[in-house]
């Protein structure tokens, strides 16, 4: 295990004080035809002279997950771009329920052709995983790739823990004050959020007066896991082909990425860049997004123009 709050080239992440967000840039809505689905997201610093992030979300949440990254980037001399995955957000459900990752992947691989030159790519969880996979299995596609506690092998107590959450309110919460205990629930490293406004990026008002997630039920369905499964060997696969600038973050009270599986995934990317962000969870940008930040600020700087 390499020193805590260290990466694996030695040097120290910068202090998030340090930079200077100057001011907060503003949003602008674009759309992508994905594969079979319009994609919907958010552009920040448009025409900026770094060149363009892609920031994909993990399951069950939305392009808002990103925030304060993106706002941090566009700031820093980059577009970013914060997708809603398909069945996410504002983006459109699939009418057949395929959310397979080839679907993501064929989704991703649309959203990097509308784009001049190739992107960073940076996911968590899902969007990591198909991020990965994108970038690995067509080269060229993607300039460098940021994994945000995402590994091959991972914990299965924790995507169990990760399954129980999305499936436990698929008949809604009776208010906004609900969804706020959900999560501190599941979250019990993060405060209860106070702003329960900000929760409505998250969930809708139904016709039934009760608040739902902002994803399509079909994305998991109880005794569908199966058929979702990502196989390991081919995430395995997909690892050991990357030759692309690689950054592995990780948090450190996950319950889904362990020490062997870093340990197993730095084996399979030797060149990689590895980090490890005390206090977050598997959600690490959401629990520690300064932090996070300033460690993906500093490998930005450092992958060639």
């Amino acid at each position: 295990m390499l020193p805590i709050g260290r990466s694996t080239s030695g040097r120290q992440a910068p202090d998030p004080r340090d930079v200077d967000v100057k001011s907060r840039e503003q949003a602008e809505i674009v759309h992508f035809a994905g594969a079979g689905v319009q994609l919907t997201g958010e552009r920040r610093g448009a025409g900026n002279p770094c060149g363009t992030v892609v920031l994909l979300h993990g399951g069950g949440q939305t392009r808002h997950s990103w925030g304060r990254t993106a706002e941090r980037l566009a700031s820093s001399g980059w577009t970013s771009i914060a997708v809603d995955l398909r069945g996410h957000g504002d983006s459109e459900w699939h009418s057949g329920g395929d959310y397979s990752l080839d679907a993501f992947v064929a989704d991703l691989l649309a959203v990097v052709d509308a784009i001049d030159r190739p992107p960073v790519l940076v996911g968590a969880s899902i969007g990591g995983i198909t991020s990965l996979v994108t970038a690995a299995e067509h080269p060229g596609i993607a300039r460098a790739l940021v994994l945000v506690d995402v590994v091959p092998t991972v914990e299965p107590a924790g995507v169990e823990r990760i399954r129980a959450f999305l499936t436990a309110h698929h008949d809604g919460f009776g208010s906004l004050d609900e969804v706020a205990d959900a999560i501190a629930s599941y979250t019990p490293n993060r405060r209860r959020s106070r702003n329960l406004e900000g929760l409505k990026k998250n969930v809708r008002l139904r016709a039934d007066g009760r608040w739902y997630w902002h994803w399509d039920p079909a994305f998991i369905r109880i005794g569908d896991e199966p058929a979702r499964q990502t196989p390991r060997e081919r995430l395995k696969a997909a690892a050991a082909l990357l030759t692309i600038p690689t950054l592995i973050v990780r948090g450190g009270a996950s319950d889904v990425v362990s020490d062997a599986g870093i340990a197993d995934m730095l084996e399979l990317v030797p060149s990689a860049e590895y980090v490890y962000v005390p206090g977050a969870g598997h959600m690490v940008a959401g629990d520690e997004n300064d932090v996070f930040a300033g460690y993906l600020d500093t490998f930005l700087s450092r992958i060639p123009s």
